[in-house]
């Protein structure tokens, strides 16, 4: 399976739904770190736990942070966390949601607030 894969910078790029075993290919294509930012079982009894893909990106050799972030209301909290992962990680970075929005939108958020 070929992900969709939306890069937002050099750094940091954003995916709808991984998988387990698409932790193969995203360590291929250069990614360190992964931050999944959707809540387990947002999308129902079918979509991996965030355990099952934190046990498969760290198998592949990828670093792994879980912040869920419900639809439409990412948090201040979130943001700074979000933040400190980021600044942290090793890169490049690949952020993940149901649609990858989210991920766009909190990294967005996180950036910025660096600026401030």
């Amino acid at each position: 399976m070929t992900i969709q894969i939306t890069t937002q910078s050099s750094e940091f790029s954003t995916a709808p739904q991984i998988n387990v075993q698409d932790m193969a290919e995203i360590a291929q294509l250069g990614f360190k770190t992964i931050i999944n930012n959707r809540p387990d079982f947002e999308g129902g009894a079918d979509q991996p736990t965030s355990a099952q893909i934190q046990a498969a990106a760290e198998a592949a050799g990828l670093a792994y942070v879980y912040i869920p972030v419900i639809p439409n209301n990412i948090l201040p909290e979130q943001v700074s966390a979000f933040a400190s992962a980021y600044a942290t990680a090793a890169k490049p970075v690949l952020g993940f949601c149901r649609t990858g929005n989210r991920a766009g939108s909190i990294c967005k958020m996180a950036l910025a607030s660096f600026n401030n």
